[in-house]
C-alpha cells in the first residue's frame, strides 16, 4: 500500500488487466466521484478510514486517521453487532483477523477490482474482501470469501458481504416493503441509537414483504437533488439481512449479506464460502443523481442484454386464464400484430396430460403440452405467430411443483418437504429440491427440451409463486445448509439457460414482485413488478423501483384492472417502464385501438429516452395527488415527460413543475402525445419550443384538478 506499482499487463480477450500491488499504508477503492480508503492500524488490523466524496489530493490521505475496524468479527473486543462469526472445529468462537495483503487489478480502463486479504492470528482462518470499483458509474460492488486449513469443518454463523461504517449528524432510512399486489412502498424514519434490520426469510419469493435494496440519507431526510444519499442492494435471490447499528458515539455500521437465520453453515477444509454482491453507489447530489448511476451500472454491467432492445407484447392472461384451446389462441394471435407489438406471450395452462393444468391445483411440474387443448402443440403456435409478423413466448414456473401431477407422484424425494409432518401448501404448491443436482439437471432438462423440440420460442415467462414453507431436503446433510444451497441451486440453473440461450430474453416473475433482485436479473432481461395493475398503484410500485433499476428492467402492462381509469391512463402509467399489454384487444373500441396503436408506435420511436436514458423523479405520488417523472436521452437530444393527476383537491393551485436533465442551451420542441383521436392537447405548452433552461429553472404546467387524468409530453431538440 505504501507505493502503488504496477506489477503486470495481461492481455486477456478484448480487455487490458493490471495488477498493482502495494504496501502498508492505505488501500484505496474509489470511482469518478467516490472513495472508499482503508488503513492498517498499529495492531495490524484493517480498518476503514474514509467513505465519502472523492479525494482529489492524495496527499490528504496521510492525514485521515486510522479509524475503526472495517470487518468487525465476532469474539474479541468488538462490542456491537458482526460480520463474520465462526465456531472453529476446537469449538473456540473468536476469531482475531489481521491484514495480510492487497491487491487491486485493472480490469479496463472503467473497472478495477481489490482483493484484501486478512487471516486470523491463531487460527487458518482466510478472510478476503472483494472490492470492485465501476469508475464511471460510480458504483463499487464487495463480497467476501472465507476459507480454512482447519483439520474438520468450521461452522460459519454470520457471513456477510459487506460492512461499511458512516458518520453523521442523523441518519434517515427509506425501505421499501408491501405484500402481494402492494409490493415496494417506501416509508422513511430515523436510525437512532440501536439496530434497524430489515430481511426475509422466505426462501424463494424472498421479496415478498421486503425489497432487497434501501436508501440511506445522511444529516437529513432523503432528497432527490442535493444531500448525501447512499443507495445499496444485495445481489441474492434467497434470505437477505440488512443491519444498521448506531452506537453510543452516533456512529453507523450497516451490514448486508445472506440472512444467517437458521442457516449455520458446515465449510469443509480447503473449499470457499463465497458471499454474493452487495452493490451500492454514493452521491452528495441527492438519490436522483445516486439512482441515474445505478441505472447506468445495471445496463452496462448487471442485467442481461442490458444494452440491447426490448420487446412489445400481448399477454393472454387476462382474455383467457386458463380457458383456452388452440383454436381460441390462434385468435388471439393476430391481436397482437393488430396492436403493432413484437410478441404474442402463452401464460400459464398449456401443460399437463395425465393432471391438465386448467387450474393451479395440479399440474405443475409436468411440463409436456395438453395435447386436449393444444393438438398441434406449441409449434403450431410459434409458426401463427410467425405468419402474423410477431414471435411467440411462454410461460413456465421451473422450480414448482402440484401435489397432484405425475412428477410428485414419481419423485417425492426431489420436494422440499418434511417426510412425518402434513404438507403446508402456497397457492396449491410446493418447491422444488434444487439443492440437489439430480433436481437441477431436472429443471435444466425441462428448459432444454422445449427450446429444443420449439426453437421459434422466442421468451420465458419465468414465474415463482410460493415461498418455501415446507423447510426440509431429502438431499441435505445439514439441513441448515438448504437456504443457500437452494440460491446456489437455482444459479446452477439460471446461468445454464443464459448462457446457452444468450439471446433468449426472460421475465423474472415472482407471484409479482416476490423476485426482484440483481442476483438473478444478470440472467433476465426485465421482471415482473407486481400483480397488481391499477394504474393508480403502479404508479407508487414504479416510483419505489425506479430508485435501484431502470425503466427497461421494469415489466408494466396495460391491464383492464381498474376500469375507472380510461385506456389512455392505463397506458400512460405502463409506458414509464417496458410496455406490454394483457387485454382483449376486441373489446376496445376503435377510437380506443387506434390510440394504443399509435401509444405502440411512439413508444418503440422513444425507447433511446425512456429504456435507455437518464430518469429524473420530478413529482412525488407520497403525500401528493399527482405524480410526474422525466426520461432524457444520453445525448439530451429527446425527452418524455409522464404527469399524473390521480384525485386532486376541488380548486387546488398549482405551481410549474420543472424539468431535469436537458442542455441549458439548447431549445425543445414541445409535442403532446399520447392523445386520444379528436381530443386536443391539454398542456398549453405543446406546440411551443422552449430553452433547456427556461424548462428546467421556470418549468411548465402539467397538473390539474381532473380526475384520472395524465399527459405524455415529447421534446425534441431543434436546431
Amino acid at each position: 500500500m505504501k507505493s502503488l506499482k504496477l506489477f503486470s499487463f495481461l492481455l486477456t480477450f478484448t480487455f487490458l488487466s493490471a495488477t498493482i500491488a502495494s504496501a502498508t499504508d492505505y488501500v484505496r477503492v474509489g470511482t469518478s466521484d467516490i472513495d472508499l480508503i482503508f488503513k492498517v492500524n498499529g495492531d495490524g488490523r484493517l480498518c476503514q478510514s474514509y467513505f465519502g466524496t472523492k479525494l482529489n489530493h492524495e496527499s490528504d490521505i496521510e492525514w485521515l486517521e486510522d479509524g475503526q475496524e472495517a470487518f468487525a468479527v465476532y469474539g474479541q473486543d468488538d462490542f456491537f453487532e458482526p460480520a463474520l462469526k465462526i465456531t472453529h472445529a476446537d469449538g473456540n468462537v473468536s476469531l482475531r483477523m489481521k491484514y495480510v495483503s492487497d491487491e487491486t487489478v485493472v480490469m479496463d480502463d472503467n473497472v478495477s477490482r481489490t482483493t484484501i486479504v486478512l487471516e486470523d492470528e491463531v487460527y487458518p482462518v482466510e478472510l478476503k474482501l472483494v472490492y470492485t470499483a465501476y469508475k464511471a458509474e460510480n458504483v463499487i460492488t464487495c463480497s467476501t470469501v472465507i476459507s480454512h486449513g482447519e483439520k474438520k469443518p468450521v461452522v460459519l454463523y454470520d457471513y456477510a458481504s459487506s460492512m461499511l461504517r458512516l458518520e453523521a449528524g442523523s441518519y434517515w432510512l427509506t425501505e421499501f416493503a408491501g405484500n402481494w399486489a402492494d409490493e415496494n412502498k417506501m416509508s422513511e424514519q430515523p436510525l437512532k441509537f440501536g439496530k434497524k434490520i430489515i430481511d426475509s426469510n422466505l426462501g424463494t419469493r424472498a421479496n415478498m414483504f421486503c425489497s432487497p435494496f434501501f436508501v440511506l440519507s445522511l444529516d437529513d431526510r432523503m432528497a432527490e437533488n442535493h444531500g448525501d444519499v447512499l443507495i445499496g442492494a444485495i445481489a441474492w435471490s434467497g434470505n437477505f439481512r440488512f443491519t444498521f447499528e448506531v452506537d453510543e458515539n452516533n456512529g453507523l455500521r450497516m451490514i448486508s449479506g445472506i440472512n444467517p437465520f437458521s442457516s449455520e453453515y458446515h465449510l469443509e477444509k480447503g473449499r470457499e464460502f463465497v458471499t454474493p454482491d452487495f452493490i451500492f453507489t454514493f452521491s452528495d447530489e441527492g438519490a436522483g443523481k445516486a439512482s441515474r448511476s445505478l441505472h447506468d451500472w445495471a445496463r452496462k454491467y448487471r442485467i442481461k442484454d442490458g444494452m440491447g432492445d426490448r420487446m412489445t407484447l400481448l399477454n393472454n392472461w387476462e382474455a383467457t386464464y386458463f380457458d383456452f384451446n388452440d383454436q381460441k389462441l390462434k385468435t388471439l394471435i393476430p391481436d397482437a400484430a393488430k396492436l403493432g407489438v413484437d410478441m404474442f406471450l402463452l401464460d400459464d395452462g398449456w401443460f399437463g396430460n395425465s393432471h391438465p393444468r386448467n387450474s393451479d391445483r395440479q399440474g405443475l411440474g409436468d411440463w409436456q403440452v395438453n395435447t386436449a387443448k393444444l393438438p398441434d402443440g406449441l409449434g403450431g403456435l410459434v409458426r401463427t405467430a410467425e405468419e402474423n409478423g410477431v414471435v411467440f413466448g411462454l410461460w413456465i414456473e421451473p422450480e414448482m411443483v402440484n401435489p397432484k401431477s405425475t412428477l410428485y407422484e414419481e419423485h417425492k424425494d426431489w420436494v422440499l418437504r418434511f417426510p412425518n409432518r402434513d404438507e403446508k401448501y402456497f397457492r396449491n404448491q410446493l418447491v422444488l429440491d434444487l439443492t440437489n443436482p439430480e433436481v437441477q439437471d431436472f429443471v435444466i432438462g425441462v428448459i432444454d427440451t422445449i427450446l429444443e423440440e420449439n426453437p421459434g420460442v422466442a421468451y420465458f415467462k419465468w414465474d415463482c409463486n410460493s415461498p418455501i414453507g415446507n423447510m426440509h431436503s431429502a438431499y441435505e446433510k445439514y439441513q441448515s445448509h438448504l437456504w443457500v444451497d437452494y440460491v446456489n441451486g437455482l444459479y446452477r440453473v439460471m446461468s445454464h439457460v443464459s448462457e446457452k440461450y444468450p439471446d433468449l430474453p426472460m421475465m423474472l416473475c415472482s407471484g409479482g414482485g416476490g423476485r426482484t433482485d440483481y442476483g438473478a436479473l444478470q440472467h433476465f432481461t426485465e421482471f415482473w413488478a407486481s400483480d397488481n395493475t391499477d394504474p393508480i398503484e403502479r404508479i407508487f410500485i414504479q416510483w419505489g423501483y425506479s430508485y435501484v433499476y431502470p425503466n427497461k428492467a421494469v415489466s408494466a402492462h396495460v391491464t383492464n384492472c381498474n376500469r375507472t381509469a380510461s385506456i389512455k391512463f392505463r397506458t400512460d402509467v405502463a409506458m414509464m417502464g417496458k410496455l406490454g399489454f394483457d387485454i382483449i384487444v376486441n373489446d376496445l373500441s376503435a377510437d380506443e385501438l387506434a390510440f394504443c396503436q399509435k401509444a405502440v408506435s411512439d413508444y418503440k420511436r422513444l425507447k433511446p429516452a425512456i429504456l435507455d436514458g437518464d430518469f429524473y423523479r420530478l413529482h412525488s405520488p407520497y403525500g401528493n395527488q399527482h405524480a410526474a417523472a422525466q426520461s432524457v436521452s444520453k445525448d439530451r437530444k429527446s425527452s418524455v415527460v409522464f404527469a399524473y393527476d390521480v384525485y386532486p383537491r376541488f380548486g387546488e393551485r398549482f405551481t410549474p413543475v420543472r424539468l431535469d436533465g436537458l442542455d441549458p442551451d439548447a431549445m425543445y420542441r414541445i409535442t403532446e402525445i399520447n392523445l386520444m383521436p379528436g381530443k386536443n392537447p391539454s398542456v398549453r405548452a405543446s406546440g411551443a419550443v422552449l430553452s433547456g433552461e427556461f424548462l428546467m429553472n421556470e418549468g411548465i404546467d402539467l397538473f390539474s384538478t381532473e380526475r384520472l387524468r395524465s399527459v405524455v409530453l415529447e421534446l425534441e431538440a431543434v436546431e
